[in-house]
């Protein structure tokens, strides 16, 4: 399992240059990843219907507990089934619509990073491991709707989902780290076991909220939905993926994985199921609003992921399975219909359902695929979508808590789900010809692949589910629930209650796309509520925040060196100084003592030096005090025995002087551009900051702590650094990294003043 991913992240690295070998073939090619990942994946079918399926882990970074740990079992294996069957036809299919893009190696970089990461996340069966893929989705997705990164609107589309996804991601981890210290186990598969520990805890709550405000953000839940919408931004290819097999499913997954471990709680049941039927009907209103055929599918989609949230909060056996059997035909139906909106925004110009129309004449194959799928979201027999919206009806009437409720709200979600679904099927395709900018015609093959065999698999599901996916419904019913399942799946359910409300919704539904305009001039005034909707207040929030970063960068980033130094030796004065003037006893200082002649002459040497930097008015002669200052602190190294401190110290101060030298003497000289009322504040904040430091030693040394840092650092410089010397094996090994990072800033400061000599000298004449 991890090879796959790892396969999925090489082939992102290489997209680019086969895309630039094999411009016309690449998409083929880099779909057989994929695809080849899909064939594998159904060989462990049996395995995983006898919850035998394969699973592995390696220590990754043992000292965080991080572990590269991977499981496959019912729940992981339908959805990565999806993320790689669907991920074959979108890449196929973006061959085809970004034919002739000199981006699209990429495109198809950002698309298989997006695979790889939702499919780790899936697989991962320790909760940090499934946090990085997590976020590894946020940013690849954020790449992928930005894609056309010219336009602005694309560029704040991709932001504002990085920024809710990503702020999400946040409560995630922290939601993560309180489970895990609660049940004493990182791995996904343990917590399943240690719901009761969970539950009792004093900290269950707060754990709870942070990790649905995780899954609520990716999921796109009420109030977090608008930024859904407006990733249509993104190609169609993306869309597609997004909204029927990643990303949008991850807080889904996340919900039904964690529902053994956090689920069966009064606050569980009542937080889901609020906010999945609110979502639900939310969504499905909206849809019904738009014009354009993507954000109908959006809309519908945030309905979509309200139902699933719902039947899993409501979490009976059989709101299991009806979450499940509804994600499968979610993934199918939403899948065909985006790529089918692609082919006719492709080969017409437009997605404005007002200017479309008849086009079942000029594209037979694309009207015949968007019909399937449409049917199969409407919920009609024979397609899949129909045993989808029977069962889900089914565990909605036996939900343990406010029943009746969630089923009204049910019942008109599906109406206005059934409208939406007419109004992409019927809409462009009947009626008198629309005048798109571009004369219809069929697409090629390519295009016409994806959404083709993904209505063909929902129509075959429908006809027999139990052969294709009963076992396959009932391994994940398994893997959530931990109690094996005996349900069928039939198209049949017989004349009962839930007949009755399929045929209300069939009703309703032609009724609501026929009196649809009346509909949406119905819902007018609640527009004037938007300027207090979640969008608004993101949009409020983020300009304020621009405006306060402006305000806060006028104020420190002066252009002036005087005021960095200033507000740095402020600041961190001010939290150095606190904790000295708040602690209940007082602070002791060191007795004085009387210094030995030579280091009270070194002391006179370095004030001396600093004294005559202040007073002087010539360049050079700053620098030769400079010099003796930096001179006096080696002698102090080389006193207390650090001579290779006083050899680094020596040198840097011989450099820094010839270096000052040689660029100074070309400046005029010393220049008094202040008042003295700013020289004597500067002088106040300097002497304010030395007599501190002074005080912090003084009171280190008074009370002195027993360390055990320094006989370790002294007992393992041999044995692990190889090295006598224990200064240089902290530097060069236990803190190499950080010694790195100041041998990096240092060059890159030196390759800084080189090209300032350079642009200097090459400005003088001759």
């Amino acid at each position: 399992m991890l090879t796959a991913v790892v396969l999925l992240l090489v082939l992102a690295a290489l997209a680019p240059i086969l895309h630039r070998l094999l411009p016309r073939a690449s998409s083929a090619l880099l779909a057989g990843a994929p695809a080849g990942l899909c064939v594998w994946l159904a060989t462990t079918w049996p395995a995983v219907v006898r919850g035998e399926g394969p699973a592995s882990a390696s220590e990754w970074v043992p000292g965080l507990t991080l572990t590269l740990a991977f499981r496959l079992d019912g729940l992981s294996l339908t959805f990565a089934l999806l993320i790689t069957l669907i991920g074959t036809l979108v890449l196929v299919y973006a061959g085809a619509y970004l034919k002739g893009d000199t981006r699209q190696g990429r495109f198809q970089a950002a698309l298989l990073l997006f695979m790889a990461a939702m499919l780790g996340l899936v697989l991962a069966d320790d909760a940090l491991l499934l946090f990085v893929f997590w976020e590894l989705t946020s940013v690849s997705s954020y790449l992928l709707i930005g894609y056309d990164h010219h336009k602005a609107e694309a560029r704040a589309c991709a932001l504002r989902a990085l920024l809710v996804t990503g702020l999400g991601g946040i409560a995630l981890l922290l939601g993560l780290l309180l489970v895990a210290g609660i049940a004493g186990t990182y791995r996904l598969s343990e917590l399943a076991g240690r719901g009761d520990v969970l539950t009792g805890s004093a900290l269950y709550l707060p754990a709870l909220l942070l990790v649905l405000l995780g899954a609520f953000t990716k999921s796109a839940q009420v109030p977090f939905h608008f930024w859904l919408p407006g990733a249509m931004a993104a190609p169609t290819p993306v869309s597609s993926y997004l909204h029927s097999a990643t990303m949008v499913k991850a807080g889904i997954y996340l919900l039904a994985r964690l529902d053994p471990a956090l689920g069966g709680t009064s606050a569980w049941h009542s937080l889901l199921t609020f906010f999945g039927a609110v979502t639900m009907l939310v969504g499905a209103t909206l849809a019904l609003r738009q014009r354009d055929l993507k954000l109908v599918l959006a809309y519908t989609t945030v309905s979509g992921l309200g139902t699933l949230t719902l039947l899993i909060g409501i979490g009976t056996t059989q709101a299991t399975k009806a979450a499940l059997v509804f994600l499968l035909v979610h993934s199918l139906y939403k899948g065909a219909l985006f790529m089918a909106a692609g082919v006719v925004d492709h080969e017409t110009g437009t997605r404005d359902v007002e200017q479309l129309g008849g086009l079942r004449r000029a594209m037979p194959v694309t009207f015949a695929a968007t019909l399937l799928a449409a049917l199969s979201m409407a919920g009609l027999p024979p397609l899949f979508g129909f045993i989808a919206k029977e069962l889900v009806y089914e565990a909605k009437l036996g939900a343990p808590q406010a029943a009746g409720l969630v089923t009204v709200f049910g019942l008109m979600s599906n109406v206005l789900i059934f409208a939406a679904a007419a109004l992409v099927a019927v809409r462009p395709f009947f009626g008198r010809e629309g005048r798109p900018p571009r004369p219809p015609h069929e697409a090629p093959a390519a295009l016409l692949a994806g959404p083709v065999v993904l209505a063909l698999v929902g129509l075959a599901v429908g006809l027999a589910p139990e052969s294709t996916v009963g076992a396959l419904v009932r391994a994940g019913v398994l893997a959530i629930r931990a109690e094996p399942t005996d349900l069928k799946l039939a198209l049949w359910h017989g004349v009962n209650p839930v007949l009755g409300m399929s045929l209300l919704t069939v009703l309703g539904g032609s009724a609501a796309y026929l009196l649809r305009s009346q509909l949406s001039r119905a819902l007018t005034p609640l527009r004037a509520l938007t300027h207090l909707g979640p969008a608004s207040l993101y949009e409020r929030t983020l300009s304020a925040l621009a405006v306060l970063a402006k305000g806060q960068t006028a104020l420190l980033q002066s252009g002036r060196l005087r005021r960095y130094v200033q507000v740095t030796l402020v600041a961190t004065g001010a939290a150095a100084a606190w904790p000295l003037l708040t602690r209940s006893e007082s602070v002791a200082l060191a007795a004085p003592v009387v210094p030995p002649p030579l280091d009270a002459a070194v002391a006179l040497v370095v004030v001396a030096g600093a004294a005559v930097m202040l007073r002087t008015s010539s360049r050079l002669v700053a620098v030769a005090a400079l010099g003796a200052v930096g001179a006096g602190v080696s002698l102090v190294f080389l006193r207390f025995a650090g001579p290779d401190l006083a050899m680094t110290q020596f040198s840097v101060e011989v450099l820094s002087v010839l270096l000052f030298v040689l660029v100074l003497r070309r400046l005029p000289r010393f220049a008094s551009l202040s008042t003295p009322a700013v020289r004597m504040r500067d002088g106040l904040v300097a002497v304010a900051f030395g007599v501190l430091l002074c005080v912090l030693l003084l009171s280190v040394v008074a009370r002195p702590a027993a360390s055990e840092l320094a006989p370790w650092y002294a007992a393992a410089s041999v044995p692990q650094g190889k090295g006598r010397n224990v200064v240089n094996v902290i530097l060069v090994d236990f803190r190499a990294l950080d010694t790195l990072g100041e041998i990096t800033v240092l060059s890159l400061a030196a390759l800084g003043v080189v090209g300032l000599l350079r642009l200097r000298l090459e400005e003088e004449p001759g």
